[in-house]
């Protein structure tokens, strides 16, 4: 919705971008919008910059989802009228109208244009455009990766920027000033001390500081997962960016990422693109087996002999997206499991196969890992990313 409105709003000349349909989105959230009057509240707040522009803005959002226009009162001028058709009944001239720099009516398809309300607080679920608008999202949210074209996988992005990643902390060697703390603090008692003539009227504590845990990811990239590794290396690209932005998550540093099909490669530099599609493009670039056979347990054994076991994933929540195909020795895979899930904090498994009731993992590589598993979810489509990013955040 908030999309929707920014093109339109664009069309018609305001400088509206998308900064600001994220920060639409966001108010709408934040003030949990019901009605059409609480929808322009929000729009105004994030949409318009000056009073020179409510008259476009009024315009555009009453074709877009009727009810009256609430500067009525304050005899700004009206917008021109839409023509209709041209003077010999025919279509409507090309030409802009007065006032209308950026042709807003081409915007209109978009969305169609709800019937005028009669009241500005007509709840919004009641027909109108935004109602639309939510349903394509949420049939978006509930379909499986591999059934989206590349255009609708990129249209997740921004349903994915609301998702948050919390990595459980952990205590570290190093202390902090702390009220509560049960460890008392000498140095800073005495230095505390002086101020007071020499007497300790002030007694300093501290607390063990904490850091949020290391993510690794083992992402497969064989044919069978190549949707689902797509829409998966996406979402960490989104949540790491977003929590860099934020300040309160992992740094850099502190998430890694490697694919495997038929031999491992690290592709954490990938995640300081730009973007998620010159991130994926990247990836693409830095593993030539994209989309090759799948050797699970020789990955992960490469893993734990160059990277794992020499501290990368001591104390680290790892991440194993596959399906679990497995072409070499499902003993081999076994092994390295249990070797990773002694030095690891918490081991989860992203296999989209498990999204069936029927699964049974019986046979082949799976089989094999199951039992190191902390946590086996499906991570299939964006709905089931929920109970992807709680595996995570559990301790």
């Amino acid at each position: 919705m908030a999309t929707g409105l920014g093109i339109a709003l664009h069309t018609a000349g305001l400088p509206v971008g998308p900064d600001r349909c994220e920060r639409l989105a966001r108010a709408v959230t934040v003030m949990g919008a019901t009605t059409v009057a609480e929808l322009r509240a929000c729009a105004l707040a994030t949409m318009v910059s000056g009073p020179a522009q409510m008259a476009t803005f009024d315009r555009v959002f009453a074709a877009l989802f009727g009810g009256p226009s609430p500067f009525r009162e304050l005899g700004l001028p009206d917008a021109p009228a839409v023509p209709s058709a041209g003077a010999d009944g025919g279509p409507p001239p090309a030409a802009q109208a007065p006032g209308d720099p950026g042709g807003w009516s081409s915007a209109l398809r978009l969305v169609d244009a709800a019937p005028a309300a009669p009241d500005g607080d007509e709840p919004l679920a009641e027909g109108s455009a935004m109602h639309r608008m939510a349903s394509a999202t949420e049939r978006l949210r509930g379909r499986d990766f591999t059934e989206l074209s590349p255009a609708e996988l990129r249209q997740l992005i921004t349903l994915m920027r609301e998702m948050s990643l919390a990595i459980p902390p952990r205590r570290t060697r190093r202390y902090r000033p702390a009220r509560d703390g049960k460890r008392p603090d000498l140095r800073r008692t005495l230095r505390l001390a002086r101020r007071s003539g020499g007497e300790a009227i002030r007694f300093a504590r501290r607390a063990p500081r904490l850091r949020p845990r290391r993510l690794v990811v083992l992402c497969d990239i064989s044919g069978s997962m190549e949707p689902y590794a797509r829409a998966l290396l996406m979402l960490l690209y989104v949540l790491n960016a977003g929590q860099v932005r934020a300040g309160n998550g992992p740094s850099p540093n502190r998430t890694e990422v490697f694919s495997f099909a038929t031999r491992l490669t690290r592709l954490t530099p990938a995640l300081a693109a730009a973007s998620p599609v010159t991130m994926l493009a990247k990836a693409g670039e830095a593993a030539p087996d994209w989309s090759g056979g799948t050797r699970i347990g020789a990955a992960v054994k490469e893993f734990n002999d160059r990277y794992g076991c020499r501290g990368m994933a001591r104390g680290a929540v790892v991440l194993i997206i596959s399906d679990g195909w497995e072409t070499g020795d499902p003993e081999l895979l076994g092994a390295q499991m249990a070797r990773l899930s002694r030095v690891a904090h918490r081991i989860v498994w992203a296999n989209p196969r498990t999204q069936s009731p029927r699964y049974r993992p019986e046979v082949g590589g799976m089989a094999a890992a199951w039992p190191y598993c902390d946590a086996v979810v499906s991570a299939h489509n964006l709905d089931a990313l929920d109970d992807l990013l709680s595996a995570l955040r559990a301790r």
